[in-house]
C-alpha cells in the first residue's frame, strides 16, 4: 500500500480559494440573518458556486417573518461574497416537505453549475411544536417530513448524482444539521423538532459509509444557540450570560466551521457529529 508523503512546504500554505472551482448547494438560505445565507457566504468567499434554496412561506409564518427584500437580496448579498470572478450565484424556491422536491432540487443545482460537489442540508421546520403532552401525529409527521425525510432524500439524489459520474472525483462533501437534542436535558418543549434531528445524529455514520466509495464526506453540524433574530429581551441576555464569551453565537460561527468542512483540508474527517457552541453552559 503507497504512503503520502508528508506534505511540502508550498502545500501547507493555505490557499485563500480553497473551494475555487466547486459548486454547492446551501438550503434553508432565504433571509440574511440566517445561518443558511452565512454558510453560502463563507462558501462564495472561499472560490465556489453556489446555489440558494429558498422557502419564503415557512419563513412568512414565523414570528421573525421572511427577509423584507426577499430572495433576490438575498441571492445578492451571497454574490457580493464572491471570491472567484468566474463563480456564479444561482437561487430557487422548493417545498422539502414534498417527497419528489429533495431529488428535484439536487437536479437543478447540478443542471445550473454542470456538477455538484457540496450539500449543505440547512433547512428545518420552526413552530408546530410542544412537549409531550401536547405533541400529536400532524406534528411529528410535519417535522420528521422536513427535518429529516427531506434530508436523507437529498444525499440520496446526491449519492446518485456522484455514484453517475464517470470517475471518482475528490471534493465531495455532505453537511447535516442538528441541534444538540442529544446534550444534557435534550429539548422537552421541542420533541418532534428533536426526535427528527435526533434521527440525523443516528443517521451520520451510516451515510458516511454509504458515501465513502464515492470519495464524499458526510458530518453533521450542531451550532448551539444562534442568534438568528427570534429572541430578544430578558431571556436573549440571560442565554447570552450562559457562554463565556458574554454573547450568543452569531451565523458565521458555525457557517466558518462548515465551510473549512468542505475544503480538502477536511477531507479525513467524516462520519462525525461536530458541537460548535462556544462553551456553552447549560
Amino acid at each position: 500500500m503507497p504512503k503520502i508523503p508528508n506534505p511540502d512546504a508550498a502545500s501547507l500554505r493555505r490557499d485563500p480559494l480553497p473551494l475555487r472551482g466547486r459548486t454547492a448547494l446551501v438550503t434553508g438560505a432565504s433571509r440574511r440573518g440566517g445561518i443558511g445565507y452565512a454558510v453560502a457566504r463563507r462558501l462564495a468567499a472561499y472560490g465556489a458556486s453556489v446555489y440558494l434554496h429558498h422557502h419564503v412561506p415557512h419563513d412568512a409564518a414565523q414570528p421573525w417573518g421572511a427577509d423584507p427584500d426577499g430572495p433576490r437580496a438575498v441571492a445578492e448579498g451571497v454574490r457580493e461574497a464572491l471570491g472567484d470572478p468566474a463563480a456564479a450565484v444561482f437561487h430557487g424556491p422548493g417545498d422539502l416537505s414534498a417527497p419528489a422536491a429533495p431529488a428535484e432540487l439536487v437536479a437543478t443545482a447540478a443542471e445550473a453549475f454542470g456538477r455538484l460537489d457540496i450539500l449543505v442540508a440547512n433547512h428545518a421546520l420552526s413552530g408546530s411544536d410542544g412537549p409531550l403532552d401536547a405533541i400529536d401525529a400532524g406534528m411529528l409527521d410535519a417535522h420528521w417530513a422536513v427535518d429529516a425525510r427531506s434530508v436523507i432524500l437529498l444525499v440520496q439524489a446526491y449519492s446518485r448524482l456522484r455514484a453517475a459520474l464517470s470517475e471518482r472525483t475528490p471534493g465531495g462533501r455532505v453537511v447535516m444539521m442538528t441541534s444538540g437534542q442529544d446534550i444534557a436535558g435534550g429539548m422537552p418543549q421541542e420533541i418532534a423538532y428533536a426526535l427528527a434531528k435526533g434521527a440525523l445524529t443516528s443517521a451520520t455514520r451510516s451515510l458516511a459509509t454509504s458515501l465513502g466509495d464515492l470519495l464524499v464526506t458526510v458530518n453533521t453540524v450542531n451550532p448551539g444557540p444562534v442568534d438568528t433574530d427570534y429572541l430578544d429581551g430578558e431571556v436573549y441576555e440571560e442565554i447570552a450570560g450562559m457562554f463565556p464569551a458574554g454573547r450568543w453565537g452569531m451565523p458565521d460561527d458555525p457557517a466558518r466551521l462548515i465551510a473549512w468542512l468542505a475544503t480538502d483540508e477536511a477531507e479525513w474527517i467524516t462520519g462525525e457529529v461536530i458541537n460548535s457552541e462556544g462553551g456553552f453552559r447549560r
